[in-house]
């Protein structure tokens, strides 16, 4: 048995049973620069509380699981260097070497369901890579939600992946993908895409609900809640088009592959856009952390 270490916050909400949304840690050690990727965390975290629910940010360090960060630990976090960027593929060899290393989507599901947490509020999920017809660059996002039963809250996927392929590797690995509010699915730092929404809801009720539905039917993994971006933030599709394929090229130019694409990709578009891509990133984040918590209180 994996010891998780709990803290002391999220403990006692386990006892109280109370509700709890698991939070992701790339954020803090890839996402942003210090002191900004703490003051973010930590919005985060208080935007849970908010809405009712706790958090429990996850991390791994000093070669073990922690479910829920101390403030200390959040700020040690968010200074550390060289903080390994942990997947399905490397959680295991991570905590074998006593490594420190911030959750993605996948390693974030799976120590969340080891912790009995069911629903989990992140930016936007990983997916089929633009051009993986030659590279098989997909992320190990997508299998973790067809096996692993979290409700996952997201403001859809990245924007710089080939979304329709994302969405076509879903349906087959029989991941529902429900949108919420609208007819349309979000891409991240826009509300609306060209695709239509697989399925929608307009009611968290509903999303918990058809969570503890598809537990009772035997189903294996879990969902994806598609949130739109609030209007008020967003950038339009039109805008970061362009943006995003000049950044793609660059990424090309300089033979960037592997787990340094995303960040490479997303740090392109914030120099592009001036910093409003990263302004619309943590909005979006909020605004899932919102929805998530509100799922988890329909749960309990």
């Amino acid at each position: 048995m994996i010891p998780l270490h709990y803290a002391p916050e999220v403990e006692a909400a386990k006892a109280a049973g109370q509700p709890i949304v698991a939070l992701e840690s790339t954020i803090i050690t890839h996402g942003m620069p210090y002191p900004q990727n703490v003051e973010t965390a930590r919005e985060v975290e208080q935007t849970v509380r908010d809405a009712g629910a706790v958090p429990a940010t996850i991390a791994v360090i000093d070669g073990q699981i922690h479910i829920g960060l101390t403030d200390d630990q959040l700020e040690a976090l968010a200074q550390a260097k060289d903080v390994a960027k942990l997947s399905r593929a490397d959680f295991a060899a991570c905590l074998a070497t006593g490594g420190t290393g911030a959750t993605t989507v996948s390693a974030t599901m799976i120590a969340a369901h080891l912790a009995g947490i069911e629903v989990f509020a992140t930016g936007g999920i990983g997916g089929v890579h633009r051009g993986a017809e030659l590279s098989f660059d997909i992320s190990a996002d997508l299998q973790e939600l067809a096996q692993t039963p979290v409700t996952v809250v997201a403001a859809g996927p990245k924007a710089i992946l080939d979304i329709p392929k994302t969405m076509e590797v879903l349906e087959t690995l029989g991941v529902p993908v429900i949108v919420y509010g609208q007819d349309t699915l979000p891409a991240f730092w826009s509300r609306e895409s060209d695709i239509d929404a697989p399925l929608r809801m307009d009611d968290a009720a509903d999303i918990a609900k058809a969570q503890r539905i598809r537990a009772a039917l035997g189903l294996p993994g879990g969902q994806l809640v598609a949130n739109p971006i609030p209007q008020a933030d967003e950038i339009p599709a039109t805008t970061l088009s362009p943006i995003i394929a000049q950044a793609l090229e660059e990424a090309e130019a300089q033979g960037i592959d592997g787990k340094s694409v995303t960040p490479f990709l997303l740090d392109r578009i914030f120099t592009l856009t001036e910093g409003a891509s990263l302004t619309a990133n943590i909005a979006l984040v909020l605004n899932n952390a919102r929805l998530a918590a509100e799922i988890a209180r329909n749960l309990v």
